[in-house]
């Protein structure tokens, strides 16, 4: 049973900015940071700092392969990553108030790259029981999904970011639905519902699903047919949350991956994404299994 990523490789372009620049207006950043990124990245490095084995697939622009010896450092095989030449590494711009809160802008790159032939490759690895992984920040993610279901892997996805393209895709194969507010609301058709409510309108479309919705301060829900869950955040000082969802992502899989069950899983990643919160960048804030063990005594 193994864990394959196939997931987006980004650099991150940080801007520290007193407020979220508004239409028309021109600010000064206080602060210019440059981060490895990209939520495949991000949640692949979760994943193999959670202490499990993961696999990750991608594309990257030719001369930065510093991004794959990053990932190679943190656990991640990185066998499957290859380089295009006809697209740089995809980058992503985000402004940073002083709340820590952010929004980003994605310039996909050579992770638009992905083609049918490569995923076949890829695939050609993997089989029943093996996990699938993945965000929106790639092409051809129709296809990936179409050929993974029919060799019996188990796909988790993360939908971000949503858009229309994605609502095409073969979603009833999806295992794991990991999404926030904005995500459920855009897959529901933008209903404004408690969200209880949304998750079970989730679970209605999706029976065979299961599903975690995170919730920011207020935490997250988790829900199967027959079971749903609350988790409480772990308190920190917030100074950036650019990796928090991810490393939420990667600790949640690990769990699973381990065998916890969906209460232990959703409790580990939130102390993960707790960690997360209370360091500055994406790649950067990840924590590891011992920081998590050292924060959390009693895991």
């Amino acid at each position: 049973m193994r864990i394959l990523n196939f997931g987006s490789i980004n650099l991150d372009y940080v801007y520290s900015v007193e407020h979220f620049v508004q239409p028309g207006e021109t600010i000064l950043a206080d602060e210019l940071q440059i981060f490895p990124g990209g939520k495949g990245l991000n949640q692949s490095i979760a994943l193999a700092r959670s202490g499990i084995p993961v696999f990750h697939a991608g594309m990257i622009g030719e001369g930065d392969d510093f991004l794959i010896e990053l990932m190679k450092k943190a656990g991640v095989n990185t066998r499957y990553i290859r380089s295009s030449r006809e697209s740089r590494t995809g980058n992503a711009v985000i402004q940073r108030d002083q709340s820590g809160n952010n929004c980003i802008i994605l310039h996909g790159g050579a992770n638009q790259r992905i083609s049918r032939e490569y995923i076949d490759e890829v695939l050609s690895d993997f089989s029943e029981k093996d996990f699938l992984l993945l965000q929106n920040e790639i092409s051809n993610m129709a296809y990936l999904m179409e050929k993974a279901h029919e060799r019996g892997m188990r796909i988790i996805l993360n939908p971000s970011p949503m858009n229309e393209a994605l609502r095409s895709c073969p979603l009833r194969y999806v295992n794991y639905f990991i999404l926030n507010e904005i995500e459920i609301a855009q897959l529901l058709g933008g209903d404004e519902k408690r969200e209880e409510e949304q998750i079970h309108e989730m679970l209605k479309r999706f029976p065979s699903s299961k599903i975690v919705l995170t919730l920011g301060k207020r935490g997250s829900l988790y829900a199967e047919e027959g079971m749903d869950y609350r988790q409480d955040i772990y308190p920190a000082k917030v100074m950036d949350t650019t990796a928090a969802g991810d490393s939420f992502t990667g600790y949640f899989v690990s769990g699973i991956w381990k065998g916890y069950s969906a209460k232990e899983s959703m409790d580990l990643a939130s102390k993960a994404a707790s960690l997360a919160v209370a360091s500055a960048g994406a790649e950067p804030s990840i924590p590891k299994i011992e920081e998590l063990e050292a924060a959390f005594p009693s895991s």
